[in-house]
């Protein structure tokens, strides 16, 4: 039987976007902290965003895909940070 992370790409878009909700959702006072600018919270996030992919995915992910995580990552956070400015 397929597992999910056999037939899932970990950075297509769809699957990327998943996976960075629920890191944002399970370390919201790290996103918190991070638009405070609080050392720290930023290499935190960026490390559980690897790992959930990583962990989805039943691999390590390469340089690439790290880099992707973490570009969309900052972009997510920075909308969630646009968001908090404008209430």
């Amino acid at each position: 039987m397929l597992e999910p992370h056999d037939i899932h790409d970990p950075v297509d878009p769809e699957n990327l976007g998943q996976s960075l909700d629920d890191v944002v959702r399970e370390h919201r006072e790290k996103v918190v902290g991070w638009i405070k600018g609080e050392p720290g919270c930023w290499g935190f996030l960026a490390g559980k965003a690897v790992t959930h992919c990583r962990s989805k995915a039943g691999r390590s992910l390469s340089d690439g895909e790290r880099r992707i995580v973490w570009n969309r990552l900052w972009v997510f956070l920075e909308q969630i940070k646009a968001q908090v400015g404008q209430k």
